[in-house]
Protein backbone atom coordinates (compact mmCIF):
# COMPACT_ATOMS: atom_id res chain seq x y z
CA UNK A 1 0.00 0.00 0.00
CA UNK A 2 0.99 3.56 -0.98
CA UNK A 3 2.03 6.24 1.44
CA UNK A 4 -0.11 9.19 1.59
CA UNK A 5 3.01 10.98 0.14
CA UNK A 6 3.56 8.53 -2.43
CA UNK A 7 -0.62 8.96 -3.30
CA UNK A 8 0.09 13.31 -3.25
CA UNK A 9 2.62 13.10 -5.29
CA UNK A 10 1.13 10.14 -7.55
CA UNK A 11 -2.34 13.04 -8.09
CA UNK A 12 0.45 14.91 -9.82
CA UNK A 13 2.53 13.22 -12.38
CA UNK A 14 0.37 9.61 -12.40
CA UNK A 15 1.15 6.79 -10.13
CA UNK A 16 3.12 5.07 -13.03
CA UNK A 17 5.68 8.17 -12.02
CA UNK A 18 6.13 7.58 -8.78
CA UNK A 19 8.70 5.18 -7.03
CA UNK A 20 8.41 3.27 -4.03
CA UNK A 21 10.05 -0.19 -4.77
CA UNK A 22 13.28 -0.77 -2.44
CA UNK A 23 14.82 -2.40 -5.50
CA UNK A 24 14.24 0.66 -7.75
CA UNK A 25 14.81 3.56 -5.42
CA UNK A 26 18.26 2.01 -4.20
CA UNK A 27 20.19 3.57 -7.15
CA UNK A 28 18.90 7.27 -6.39
CA UNK A 29 20.61 6.90 -3.15
CA UNK A 30 24.22 6.06 -5.13
CA UNK A 31 26.26 8.63 -7.65
CA UNK A 32 30.25 8.42 -8.44
CA UNK A 33 31.37 10.56 -5.20
CA UNK A 34 31.54 6.23 -3.06
CA UNK A 35 30.15 8.12 -0.60
CA UNK A 36 27.64 6.12 0.65
CA UNK A 37 24.29 5.37 0.30
CA UNK A 38 21.16 7.32 0.76
CA UNK A 39 18.05 6.11 -0.35
CA UNK A 40 14.81 8.08 -0.27
CA UNK A 41 11.07 7.28 0.74
CA UNK A 42 10.01 7.73 -2.74
CA UNK A 43 11.41 9.22 -6.38
CA UNK A 44 9.01 11.09 -8.42
CA UNK A 45 9.49 11.96 -12.39
CA UNK A 46 7.94 15.13 -13.32
CA UNK A 47 7.68 16.20 -16.90
CA UNK A 48 6.82 19.84 -16.69
CA UNK A 49 7.63 22.87 -14.88
CA UNK A 50 4.13 23.03 -13.91
CA UNK A 51 4.40 19.66 -12.04
CA UNK A 52 7.47 20.20 -10.51
CA UNK A 53 5.83 23.44 -9.00
CA UNK A 54 3.00 21.19 -7.65
CA UNK A 55 5.68 19.08 -6.02
CA UNK A 56 7.88 21.56 -4.55
CA UNK A 57 4.76 23.20 -3.02
CA UNK A 58 3.29 20.24 -1.62
CA UNK A 59 6.77 19.29 -0.04
CA UNK A 60 7.32 22.76 1.29
CA UNK A 61 4.28 22.35 2.98
CA UNK A 62 4.87 19.23 4.98
CA UNK A 63 8.20 20.37 5.33
CA UNK A 64 9.88 16.97 3.36
CA UNK A 65 13.52 17.31 2.01
CA UNK A 66 13.77 17.11 -1.78
CA UNK A 67 17.07 15.82 -4.02
CA UNK A 68 17.00 16.97 -7.60
CA UNK A 69 18.04 14.39 -9.94
CA UNK A 70 18.72 13.28 -13.18
CA UNK A 71 22.30 10.99 -14.43
CA UNK A 72 24.01 10.93 -10.87
CA UNK A 73 27.34 11.68 -12.27
CA UNK A 74 28.61 13.92 -10.03
CA UNK A 75 31.68 13.22 -7.75
CA UNK A 76 30.85 15.42 -4.84
CA UNK A 77 27.72 13.65 -3.54
CA UNK A 78 25.28 16.60 -4.52
CA UNK A 79 22.81 14.56 -5.78
CA UNK A 80 22.64 12.33 -3.04
CA UNK A 81 19.18 12.53 -0.31
CA UNK A 82 20.94 12.35 2.72
CA UNK A 83 17.93 13.24 4.48
CA UNK A 84 15.71 11.08 2.37
CA UNK A 85 12.77 12.45 1.66
CA UNK A 86 12.15 12.96 -2.39
CA UNK A 87 14.43 12.50 -5.41
CA UNK A 88 13.04 14.79 -7.71
CA UNK A 89 14.31 13.06 -10.90
CA UNK A 90 14.42 15.20 -14.03
CA UNK A 91 15.18 13.02 -16.74
CA UNK A 92 12.21 13.18 -18.29
CA UNK A 93 12.75 16.84 -19.30
CA UNK A 94 15.09 15.54 -22.04
CA UNK A 95 13.62 17.86 -25.26
CA UNK A 96 15.74 20.04 -27.35
CA UNK A 97 13.59 22.69 -27.44
CA UNK A 98 15.31 24.87 -30.69
CA UNK A 99 18.39 25.78 -31.96
CA UNK A 100 18.77 29.07 -33.17
CA UNK A 101 21.78 29.09 -36.05
CA UNK A 102 21.07 32.80 -36.91
CA UNK A 103 21.06 34.17 -33.07
CA UNK A 104 23.74 32.16 -31.93
CA UNK A 105 20.73 30.25 -29.21
CA UNK A 106 20.09 27.06 -27.83
CA UNK A 107 17.50 25.94 -25.57
CA UNK A 108 17.18 22.75 -23.94
CA UNK A 109 15.37 21.27 -21.00
CA UNK A 110 17.62 20.17 -17.97
CA UNK A 111 17.80 16.14 -18.38
CA UNK A 112 19.13 16.86 -22.48
CA UNK A 113 22.58 14.77 -21.97
CA UNK A 114 25.45 16.93 -23.32
CA UNK A 115 27.02 14.74 -25.58
CA UNK A 116 23.74 14.64 -27.15
CA UNK A 117 22.87 18.72 -26.85
CA UNK A 118 26.40 18.99 -28.91
CA UNK A 119 26.12 17.01 -31.49
CA UNK A 120 22.73 18.75 -32.38
CA UNK A 121 24.30 22.01 -31.85
CA UNK A 122 27.46 21.05 -34.39
CA UNK A 123 24.68 19.35 -37.12
CA UNK A 124 23.59 23.51 -37.63
CA UNK A 125 27.29 24.60 -37.87
CA UNK A 126 27.50 25.91 -34.11
CA UNK A 127 29.69 24.97 -31.37
CA UNK A 128 28.93 24.65 -27.47
CA UNK A 129 32.29 24.26 -25.70
CA UNK A 130 31.64 22.80 -22.12
CA UNK A 131 32.56 19.16 -22.20
CA UNK A 132 32.70 17.38 -19.07
CA UNK A 133 34.29 14.61 -19.25
CA UNK A 134 30.89 12.48 -18.45
CA UNK A 135 29.58 14.37 -21.27
CA UNK A 136 28.16 11.13 -23.11
CA UNK A 137 25.82 10.59 -19.93
CA UNK A 138 25.36 13.38 -17.76
CA UNK A 139 22.76 16.17 -18.49
CA UNK A 140 22.62 20.09 -18.95
CA UNK A 141 21.36 20.65 -15.74
CA UNK A 142 23.59 19.19 -13.72
CA UNK A 143 26.13 20.48 -15.93
CA UNK A 144 24.26 23.80 -14.66
CA UNK A 145 24.07 22.99 -10.80
CA UNK A 146 27.87 22.41 -10.42
CA UNK A 147 28.97 25.29 -13.01
CA UNK A 148 30.77 21.98 -14.69
CA UNK A 149 34.11 22.43 -16.90
CA UNK A 150 36.15 20.26 -19.47
CA UNK A 151 39.13 20.58 -20.97
CA UNK A 152 38.12 22.79 -23.34
CA UNK A 153 37.65 25.44 -20.32
CA UNK A 154 40.92 26.55 -20.53
CA UNK A 155 40.50 28.49 -23.48
CA UNK A 156 36.23 29.03 -23.94
CA UNK A 157 35.41 28.95 -19.61
CA UNK A 158 33.04 27.08 -17.92
CA UNK A 159 29.07 26.30 -18.21
CA UNK A 160 28.26 29.67 -16.47
CA UNK A 161 29.92 31.47 -19.54
CA UNK A 162 27.09 30.31 -21.58
CA UNK A 163 23.96 30.24 -19.95
CA UNK A 164 22.42 33.17 -21.10
CA UNK A 165 18.54 32.32 -19.21
CA UNK A 166 16.91 29.43 -16.95
CA UNK A 167 13.36 28.55 -16.18
CA UNK A 168 13.41 27.65 -12.85
CA UNK A 169 10.79 26.64 -9.56
CA UNK A 170 11.81 27.81 -6.56
CA UNK A 171 10.47 25.93 -3.32
CA UNK A 172 7.77 27.64 -2.98
CA UNK A 173 6.21 26.64 -6.18
CA UNK A 174 6.96 30.28 -8.25
CA UNK A 175 8.12 29.75 -11.66
CA UNK A 176 10.57 32.03 -12.89
CA UNK A 177 12.47 32.94 -16.14
CA UNK A 178 15.92 34.65 -15.55
CA UNK A 179 18.05 35.97 -17.71
CA UNK A 180 17.72 36.48 -21.65
CA UNK A 181 17.85 35.61 -25.07
CA UNK A 182 20.26 38.05 -25.95
CA UNK A 183 23.99 38.20 -25.81
CA UNK A 184 24.13 41.25 -23.92
CA UNK A 185 21.63 42.21 -20.89
CA UNK A 186 21.81 43.48 -17.61
CA UNK A 187 18.25 44.26 -16.45
CA UNK A 188 18.01 43.68 -12.60
CA UNK A 189 20.02 41.35 -10.51
CA UNK A 190 21.78 38.31 -12.54
CA UNK A 191 20.01 35.99 -10.83
CA UNK A 192 21.18 33.31 -13.33
CA UNK A 193 24.44 33.91 -12.47
CA UNK A 194 23.63 33.27 -9.16
CA UNK A 195 21.85 29.56 -9.64
CA UNK A 196 24.55 28.42 -11.89
CA UNK A 197 26.17 26.38 -9.89
CA UNK A 198 24.22 26.69 -6.65
CA UNK A 199 24.31 22.59 -6.23
CA UNK A 200 20.34 22.75 -6.42
CA UNK A 201 19.77 24.30 -3.09
CA UNK A 202 18.76 27.78 -4.31
CA UNK A 203 15.82 26.32 -7.03
CA UNK A 204 15.39 23.84 -9.63
CA UNK A 205 16.33 24.11 -12.97
CA UNK A 206 14.04 23.20 -15.88
CA UNK A 207 15.08 24.66 -19.44
CA UNK A 208 18.11 26.75 -20.62
CA UNK A 209 19.00 28.76 -23.27
CA UNK A 210 22.51 28.97 -23.94
CA UNK A 211 24.99 30.78 -26.17
CA UNK A 212 26.88 29.11 -29.09
CA UNK A 213 29.62 29.90 -30.71
CA UNK A 214 30.44 29.46 -34.52
CA UNK A 215 32.04 25.42 -34.94
CA UNK A 216 35.95 26.00 -35.76
CA UNK A 217 36.40 24.22 -38.77
CA UNK A 218 40.00 22.84 -37.78
CA UNK A 219 41.40 21.20 -35.10
CA UNK A 220 44.94 19.54 -34.11
CA UNK A 221 45.84 17.35 -31.32
CA UNK A 222 49.44 16.41 -30.04
CA UNK A 223 50.48 14.48 -26.97
CA UNK A 224 54.11 15.58 -25.33
CA UNK A 225 56.09 13.42 -23.37
CA UNK A 226 57.86 13.92 -20.41
CA UNK A 227 59.58 11.73 -17.54
CA UNK A 228 57.51 12.97 -14.69
CA UNK A 229 54.61 15.15 -13.59
CA UNK A 230 56.39 17.86 -12.16
CA UNK A 231 58.00 18.58 -15.53
CA UNK A 232 55.30 18.34 -17.17
CA UNK A 233 53.78 21.14 -14.95
CA UNK A 234 56.81 23.41 -15.80
CA UNK A 235 55.71 23.38 -18.97
CA UNK A 236 52.36 24.64 -19.33
CA UNK A 237 53.99 27.95 -18.01
CA UNK A 238 55.78 27.48 -21.47
CA UNK A 239 52.77 26.77 -23.72
CA UNK A 240 51.55 29.37 -22.68
CA UNK A 241 54.01 31.85 -22.54
CA UNK A 242 55.13 30.79 -26.43
CA UNK A 243 52.48 32.68 -26.83
CA UNK A 244 49.61 29.95 -27.70
CA UNK A 245 45.67 29.61 -26.06
CA UNK A 246 45.18 26.26 -26.61
CA UNK A 247 41.90 24.78 -26.29
CA UNK A 248 42.94 21.85 -24.37
CA UNK A 249 46.08 21.60 -22.17
CA UNK A 250 45.70 18.22 -19.98
CA UNK A 251 48.24 16.85 -17.46
CA UNK A 252 48.47 13.06 -17.16
CA UNK A 253 50.71 11.59 -14.48
CA UNK A 254 52.30 8.12 -13.82
CA UNK A 255 49.59 6.71 -12.13
CA UNK A 256 47.14 7.67 -14.77
CA UNK A 257 49.66 6.52 -17.30
CA UNK A 258 50.20 3.45 -15.41
CA UNK A 259 46.01 2.82 -15.34
CA UNK A 260 45.98 2.92 -19.10
CA UNK A 261 48.52 0.65 -19.89
CA UNK A 262 46.55 -1.91 -17.51
CA UNK A 263 43.11 -1.34 -19.02
CA UNK A 264 44.83 -1.02 -22.56
CA UNK A 265 43.08 2.41 -23.44
CA UNK A 266 43.53 3.26 -27.39
CA UNK A 267 47.26 4.63 -26.76
CA UNK A 268 50.19 2.91 -25.59
CA UNK A 269 52.71 5.01 -23.69
CA UNK A 270 55.99 4.52 -24.12
CA UNK A 271 57.85 3.13 -21.26
CA UNK A 272 59.90 5.74 -20.62
CA UNK A 273 56.97 7.76 -20.08
CA UNK A 274 56.23 8.82 -16.77
CA UNK A 275 53.99 11.59 -17.66
CA UNK A 276 52.30 13.52 -20.57
CA UNK A 277 50.67 16.88 -21.69
CA UNK A 278 47.66 16.76 -24.06
CA UNK A 279 47.46 19.53 -26.27
CA UNK A 280 44.97 21.06 -28.39
CA UNK A 281 44.44 24.02 -30.29
CA UNK A 282 40.98 25.04 -32.90
CA UNK A 283 40.38 27.99 -35.02
CA UNK A 284 39.44 28.50 -38.89
CA UNK A 285 42.35 28.60 -40.84
CA UNK A 286 44.95 24.59 -41.13
CA UNK A 287 47.77 26.50 -41.21
CA UNK A 288 47.50 28.63 -38.41
CA UNK A 289 46.59 25.74 -36.14
CA UNK A 290 49.52 23.58 -37.50
CA UNK A 291 51.78 26.18 -36.79
CA UNK A 292 50.67 26.77 -33.12
CA UNK A 293 50.65 22.87 -32.05
CA UNK A 294 54.19 23.03 -33.79
CA UNK A 295 54.68 26.26 -31.47
CA UNK A 296 53.70 24.38 -28.59
CA UNK A 297 55.67 21.34 -29.11
CA UNK A 298 58.24 23.33 -29.43
CA UNK A 299 57.80 24.45 -26.22
CA UNK A 300 57.44 21.34 -24.68
CA UNK A 301 60.75 20.31 -25.68
CA UNK A 302 62.58 23.29 -24.65
CA UNK A 303 60.80 22.41 -21.67
CA UNK A 304 62.18 19.06 -21.37
CA UNK A 305 59.71 16.69 -22.95
CA UNK A 306 60.94 13.37 -24.36
CA UNK A 307 58.68 13.26 -27.58
CA UNK A 308 56.09 15.25 -29.08
CA UNK A 309 53.74 13.07 -31.13
CA UNK A 310 50.76 14.90 -33.01
CA UNK A 311 47.76 12.98 -34.12
CA UNK A 312 47.83 12.41 -38.06
CA UNK A 313 44.07 11.79 -38.38
CA UNK A 314 40.95 11.83 -37.12
CA UNK A 315 41.23 8.29 -35.71
CA UNK A 316 44.46 8.95 -33.87
CA UNK A 317 42.86 12.21 -32.33
CA UNK A 318 39.97 10.47 -31.17
CA UNK A 319 42.34 7.93 -29.74
CA UNK A 320 44.27 10.05 -27.40
CA UNK A 321 41.27 11.81 -26.09
CA UNK A 322 39.53 8.52 -25.45
CA UNK A 323 42.60 7.58 -23.84
CA UNK A 324 42.33 10.68 -21.36
CA UNK A 325 38.50 10.27 -21.22
CA UNK A 326 38.97 7.15 -19.73
CA UNK A 327 41.12 7.60 -16.62
CA UNK A 328 38.74 8.02 -14.33
CA UNK A 329 37.65 4.40 -15.13
CA UNK A 330 40.91 2.55 -16.16
CA UNK A 331 42.23 3.77 -12.47
CA UNK A 332 40.29 0.84 -10.49
CA UNK A 333 41.96 -1.82 -12.61
CA UNK A 334 44.69 -0.30 -10.62
CA UNK A 335 42.78 -0.56 -7.45
CA UNK A 336 39.32 -1.35 -6.88
CA UNK A 337 38.26 2.02 -5.04
CA UNK A 338 39.16 5.51 -5.28
CA UNK A 339 37.92 9.23 -3.94
CA UNK A 340 38.24 11.85 -6.72
CA UNK A 341 38.81 15.08 -5.72
CA UNK A 342 39.21 18.26 -7.83
CA UNK A 343 41.36 21.40 -6.71
CA UNK A 344 43.26 24.38 -8.24
CA UNK A 345 45.79 26.46 -7.44
CA UNK A 346 47.35 29.84 -10.31
CA UNK A 347 49.44 27.98 -12.86
CA UNK A 348 52.67 29.36 -11.42
CA UNK A 349 51.96 26.98 -8.10
CA UNK A 350 51.10 23.62 -11.14
CA UNK A 351 54.36 21.61 -10.13
CA UNK A 352 54.00 22.78 -6.28
CA UNK A 353 50.77 21.30 -6.38
CA UNK A 354 51.96 17.99 -8.13
CA UNK A 355 54.89 17.35 -5.84
CA UNK A 356 52.68 17.80 -2.64
CA UNK A 357 50.58 15.31 -3.99
CA UNK A 358 53.00 13.01 -4.60
CA UNK A 359 54.48 13.44 -1.30
CA UNK A 360 50.93 13.20 0.28
CA UNK A 361 50.39 9.94 -1.29
CA UNK A 362 53.79 8.49 0.07
CA UNK A 363 53.03 10.10 3.33
CA UNK A 364 50.06 8.00 3.60
CA UNK A 365 51.07 4.71 2.05
CA UNK A 366 48.33 5.60 -0.58
CA UNK A 367 48.62 5.36 -4.71
CA UNK A 368 47.37 8.69 -5.87
CA UNK A 369 46.29 9.60 -9.62
CA UNK A 370 47.03 13.59 -10.52
CA UNK A 371 45.91 14.16 -14.10
CA UNK A 372 43.23 17.01 -15.60
CA UNK A 373 43.01 20.53 -16.72
CA UNK A 374 46.44 21.80 -16.22
CA UNK A 375 45.84 24.82 -18.43
CA UNK A 376 43.74 26.20 -16.19
CA UNK A 377 45.42 24.74 -12.90
CA UNK A 378 42.29 22.51 -12.30
CA UNK A 379 43.81 19.14 -11.28
CA UNK A 380 41.84 15.70 -10.15
CA UNK A 381 43.54 14.15 -7.75
CA UNK A 382 42.26 10.32 -7.64
CA UNK A 383 43.07 8.81 -4.47
CA UNK A 384 43.18 4.77 -4.84
CA UNK A 385 42.57 2.12 -2.07
CA UNK A 386 41.68 -1.76 -1.86
CA UNK A 387 39.34 -1.94 1.20
CA UNK A 388 36.64 -0.52 2.83
CA UNK A 389 39.14 0.06 6.44
CA UNK A 390 41.24 2.05 4.33
CA UNK A 391 39.01 4.90 4.12
CA UNK A 392 39.87 6.76 7.35
CA UNK A 393 43.52 6.86 5.80
CA UNK A 394 41.71 8.17 2.64
CA UNK A 395 39.90 10.59 4.20
CA UNK A 396 42.94 12.31 6.11
CA UNK A 397 45.30 12.19 2.72
CA UNK A 398 42.14 13.94 0.83
CA UNK A 399 41.75 16.70 3.72
CA UNK A 400 45.64 17.36 3.41
CA UNK A 401 45.44 17.55 -0.47
CA UNK A 402 42.61 20.37 -0.10
CA UNK A 403 44.87 21.83 2.93
CA UNK A 404 47.45 22.27 0.31
CA UNK A 405 45.55 23.59 -2.38
CA UNK A 406 44.98 26.52 -0.52
CA UNK A 407 48.06 26.69 1.00
CA UNK A 408 49.27 27.48 -2.66
CA UNK A 409 46.20 30.13 -3.62
CA UNK A 410 44.13 27.69 -4.89
CA UNK A 411 40.70 26.54 -4.16
CA UNK A 412 39.10 23.44 -2.70
CA UNK A 413 37.05 22.73 -6.61
CA UNK A 414 37.18 23.55 -10.08
CA UNK A 415 34.28 22.19 -11.15
CA UNK A 416 32.72 18.94 -8.93
CA UNK A 417 31.47 20.94 -6.52
CA UNK A 418 31.20 21.40 -2.98
CA UNK A 419 28.46 19.12 -2.19
CA UNK A 420 28.47 16.68 1.05
CA UNK A 421 32.54 15.93 -0.28
CA UNK A 422 33.86 19.39 0.78
CA UNK A 423 31.34 21.05 3.16
CA UNK A 424 33.34 20.77 5.82
CA UNK A 425 36.39 22.95 3.71
CA UNK A 426 34.39 25.55 2.68
CA UNK A 427 34.85 27.70 5.87
CA UNK A 428 38.61 27.21 5.38
CA UNK A 429 38.46 28.68 1.91
CA UNK A 430 35.72 31.37 2.22
CA UNK A 431 35.79 32.57 5.98
CA UNK A 432 32.90 32.77 8.34
CA UNK A 433 31.39 35.83 6.99
CA UNK A 434 31.06 34.91 3.34
CA UNK A 435 29.97 31.49 4.40
CA UNK A 436 27.22 33.30 6.75
CA UNK A 437 26.05 35.53 3.56
CA UNK A 438 25.93 32.64 1.69
CA UNK A 439 23.04 31.03 4.50
CA UNK A 440 21.36 33.49 4.18
CA UNK A 441 21.19 33.83 0.31
CA UNK A 442 19.68 30.05 0.45
CA UNK A 443 17.13 31.13 3.17
CA UNK A 444 15.83 33.65 0.86
CA UNK A 445 15.03 31.20 -1.78
CA UNK A 446 14.16 28.22 0.33
CA UNK A 447 13.34 29.53 4.01
CA UNK A 448 11.54 25.93 4.96
CA UNK A 449 15.05 24.68 3.70
CA UNK A 450 13.45 21.38 1.77
CA UNK A 451 15.89 22.16 -1.38
CA UNK A 452 18.75 19.85 -0.98
CA UNK A 453 19.44 19.83 2.72
CA UNK A 454 22.55 18.81 4.47
CA UNK A 455 25.22 20.22 1.77
CA UNK A 456 27.81 22.99 0.99
CA UNK A 457 27.44 24.30 4.24
CA UNK A 458 29.79 23.27 7.28
CA UNK A 459 27.93 21.25 10.24
CA UNK A 460 24.79 20.71 7.80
Amino acid sequence: MRSPLAADLGAIVGDENVVVEAERLRPYGRDESDLGEFVPSVAVRPRTAAEVAAILKLCTRISMPVTPTAARTGKSGGSLPVRGGVALDLTRFDRIVEVRRDDLVGRAEAGVITGDFQRAVEAAGLFYPPDPSSLASCTLGGNVAENAGGPRALKYGVTREYVLGLTAVLPSGEIVHTGKQTIKGVAGFDVTGLLVGSEGMLAVVTEITSKLLPLPREVRTALCLFRAAVDASRAVSAVLAAGVLPRALELIDETAIAATRAAKAPFRFPEACGAALLAEVDGYVAEGCAAEIERIGAACMEAGALDVVAAQNEAQRRDLWETRRRISVDLKSLHPRKLSEDVVVPRSRLAEMAAEVQAIGRRFSLSVACYGHAGDGNLHANVLFDRPEDRPRVDEAVAEILRAALRLGGTITGEHGVGLAKKEFLGLEQGEALVGLQRRLKAVFDPAGILNPGKMFPGE
